[in-house]
Parts: structure tokens; sequence; C-alpha cells
């Protein structure tokens, strides 16, 4: 009776946006006199748990979720995921909560430490475009690892990544991602905190003062520094945008229900978060729609598995060599025109899926850019691709920078009978003006997950993941993601 009622409250007809917009659970402004930011967050939060969402959430959620899955599954078998696995099975603990793509259980805080490194073990997982967060690669493995833990069911699962992706990326809106930034530190490992956060917190159910302790003991460990920029084998970016985050948020939540307490209104007053780590907060950024608008629909899923600013260069040079019929032969040169924040990312790095004339080439050249071609170090010495990458320029465009649309791309390409085409990628596939459907998330899922599980577990997972509503216990899933 129970879980028919929660899958009764969490589907609504495709016009319940208005209704929500009503509900009681929507946090209400603040008035003089009225209750903190901690207050009124952590209300929301306790109640969050029982918010109808409308169908057009629950579909991005599903998708999100089911994208998160892929890049677990196959982040299980590149280095930083292995490495991460390694480690958490010499930790030991009681069996709570299962590691992706292995054979062992482990305590929530470990398997979702180990999930959050598979699922950021490259460049899969989803992004934010105007905080540049990436909330999936936290968010979902925290929520697996509580919903194991406590039995709960995939609508329990849907709400409470929904609440962490929100948690996520207000946390950045109401600090100022660029400010964050300017101070050397990494805005996604505050993100990934407070998302994995609000995400285990739901699940946990704790109650309004268990909210408000939980929300103290996360604010106390976010942290992380920009030096992420110089790993050059994406193990320790692995930890610093996902796993430390996934770990913060699960921790901070299991230490309030084994009944530790803290302090109540860490995001209010003296010493608060906010003043902390932003020159110029906006703490009511923390709250501002919160309960109607649902940051869960705005990320963007990446069709490739590669660096945020390759996905619209990436679209642009495919578009045109499928209109033009480019080959490698009637091209001269391709100028790569890129925001100017993009360019000390994704330009001569040596990684192969971080590395935008390294894939700009091998799209010329193949017509398509798989997940194996776009992690396979070989082919960056290939000399037919260097012949090609020599071809291709970068350049930082300010035109470019433009937050309505922050990872647009332009792509020139000169024909060798001297004709020049362009074509620009505003909002590359995957993201919310130009969204994937159900049928392509699964398939980029599939593409990632078959090699791990083997098609028929794939197939499997990936149905019940478009169904994940009508699960009544998360923990009946195991089998389809272990081995």
């Amino acid at each position: 009776m129970h879980q028919a009622l929660s899958r009764r409250r969490l589907l609504l007809s495709a016009g319940a946006l208005a209704t929500l917009a009503a509900s009681p659970f929507r946090c209400a402004p603040a008035a003089d006199g009225a209750a903190g930011v901690t207050a009124r967050l952590a209300s929301y939060m306790a109640a969050a748990r029982r918010q109808e969402l409308p169908d057009a959430v629950i579909l991005a959620c599903k998708h999100r979720i089911l994208d998160t899955f892929g890049a677990m599954v196959s982040g299980s078998r590149m280095k930083p995921g292995m490495m991460a696995t390694k480690y958490v099975r010499t930790l030991g603990g009681e069996p709570q909560a299962s590691v992706v793509g292995s054979d062992f259980h482990t305590t929530t805080i470990n398997a979702a430490l180990a999930n959050a490194m598979c699922a950021h073990s490259d460049e899969t997982d989803d992004f934010e475009p105007v905080t540049k967060a990436h909330p999936g690669s936290s968010v979902v493995p925290a929520a697996l690892a509580m919903s194991e833990k406590e039995g709960r069911s995939g609508a329990d699962l849907i709400r409470a990544v929904t609440l962490g992706y929100d948690l996520a990326c207000r946390l950045l809106m109401a600090l100022g991602p660029d400010l964050v930034r300017g101070t050397h530190r990494s805005a996604e490992g505050m993100a990934s905190t407070f998302g994995a956060l609000g995400a285990a917190a739901s699940l946990a159910q704790l109650d309004e003062q268990g909210m408000r302790f939980a929300i103290s003991y996360s604010a106390q460990q976010v942290s992380g520094l920009w030096s992420w920029v110089k790993d050059k084998d994406h193990i320790e970016k692995a930890f610093d945008f996902a796993g430390m985050g996934a770990r913060n948020g699960v921790m901070a939540v299991t230490m309030v229900q084994a009944g530790l307490t803290g302090v109540d209104d860490v995001l209010d007053g003296t010493h608060d978060l906010f003043i902390a780590l932003s020159t110029e907060p906006k703490p009511e950024q923390m709250l501002d729609g919160l309960g109607h608008r649902f940051y869960i629909t705005e990320t963007a899923i990446k069709t490739y598995s590669v660096g945020y600013p390759i996905q619209s260069p990436l679209d642009a040079l495919l578009s045109l060599r499928k209109q033009h019929d480019l080959t490698p032969e009637n091209v001269r040169s391709i100028l790569v025109k890129l925001p100017t924040d993009a360019m000390g990312i994704v330009g001569e790095s040596a990684m192969p899926d971080v590395n935008c004339q390294h894939l700009v080439a091998l799209a010329l050249m193949k017509g398509a850019v798989s997940f194996a071609d776009s992690h396979d170090t070989a082919l960056m010495h290939d000399p037919k691709i260097l012949e090609q990458r020599a071809k291709i320029t970068l350049a930082g465009d300010k035109a470019l920078m433009d937050p309505a649309a922050p990872r647009g791309a332009i792509v020139e390409v000169t024909l060798v009978d001297g004709r020049k085409l362009d074509h620009f990628t505003k909002f590359p596939p995957g993201t919310k003006e130009n969204p994937l459907s159900t049928e392509a998330v699964s398939a980029k899922a599939r593409d990632l997950m078959a090699p791990v599980l083997g098609a028929e577990k794939t197939d499997k997972l990936i149905a019940q993941i478009n169904a994940l509503e009508h699960v009544d216990d998360v923990r009946t899933l195991r089998p389809l993601f272990t081995t």
C-alpha cells in the first residue's frame, strides 16, 4: 500500500506544473522577521520526499539516472574507477550498498565514494552549463547507496535525485560560480557535496532539525582547489568532482542518523557558509523558485563521452561533414572557435577525451566519435590522425561567452578548392534546448554498459530505470548492475 501511494504521488498529468507551483511544499519567499535560509531550505528538504513531481521532471530525472548508470558502469573499467573500487575493497565494513560493476558490498559511505569516482572516471557524466557543475556523478551514486541501505523505492529515488540536483546547482548560483573559481577553488567539489547531501538526506527521511544538522556537517566539508586542471590521469579529478562530494554528503547524513548534533543555522548570520566562500553571495538563490524550478531539467546529457566544451565543436564538424561530404582529402584547414574559458580545459590535453583538436580530427576521419575511440590513447599517436590534427586550430572567441549559451562553438572549414564553410552550434544535442529522447539516452547507456554487464542484463537494467517509478525496492536492481 505504501509503495502504491508513493507511485500515485509521483505520477502526475502533463499539466501538473501549474498545480505544483501552488503546492504547500513550495519554498515561500522570506518576509521580514521570517526564518532564515537554513530553516526554509531544511523545511523544504524534509517535505520534498512527499512532493509530487510533474511528468517532465520525472522523465528528465530518469534520463539522468540512466545516463549516470552508463557512466558508473563504463567507469568501473577505467583506471580511476578500478583504483577507487580496489581502495574501498580494502576498507571492509558492513555490507550496506553495492559497488557498481563489481561483486562486493560495502558501507554506504564507501559505496558512494567508489561509485561516484566510477561515474567521473572520464567525461561521460552530465553537466549544468551555467554553473558548470557535474551533478549526476555525485548525486546518483549517493542516492543509490542510501536507497540500498534504507530499502527505498524507485519513486523515492527519483525525488531524492531531483532534490540533490537542486541543491548542487543552487549552492553555486548563491555563491556565484565565477567568484568561487576566481579564488582558485573548485566549484565542482562544493556542488557535489551539497548535491549528495540533498539526495541522501531525502532517502534517510531526516526531519527538519536533522536536515539542519546535515547541512552544517556538509558545509564544513565543502572544499576543493582548482588545481584539478593539472591532473593528467583523471584520477584525482574523479575524486574532486564526484567521489569527495558523494562521500561528504552521505557521511553528513549518516552521522545525523547516528544521533550526532550540530549547528542549525550554518547558512545564516555570523560565519555562515555564503560569506565564507563568496565575496558577493546571493543566499536567496538557494531558495528562489525552489519547488517549481527543477535544475534536473536544465543539465546537459553528453552525446559524446568527451569534455563538455567539445560537444558543440563535434556537433558542428559532423554536421558540416554530413552536409558537404567532407573528407580528409578535401579539407585544407579547420578553425574551431570556443568560449575563452574553455581554451585551458580542452586545448593540448594529454587525455584523448579532453583534447579538442584530436577529437575533431578523429571525427573528420571516421564520421563519428565512439566511446572506445575517444578513450584510445594510442590514436593520439596515429600518423593519419596527426596529419589531420595539424590542420586544426583552436581560438578563443569572447563573443561565445554567452551566459544563455555558455558552451556554443563555431567551426570554420576551408576546403582545398578555396571554398569556406561554417557551422555554429549554439546548443549541442542533450541540452535543455535540444534534448535527447529516451531512445537516444538508452542507446548511449547501452553502448557504455553492455561491454561490462552483457547485453541481456544491460537491456533489463535500462528497462527498469526507464520505469523506475514502478520499482518497489531499489535493491531488486542489484543483480543487474553488479557482476
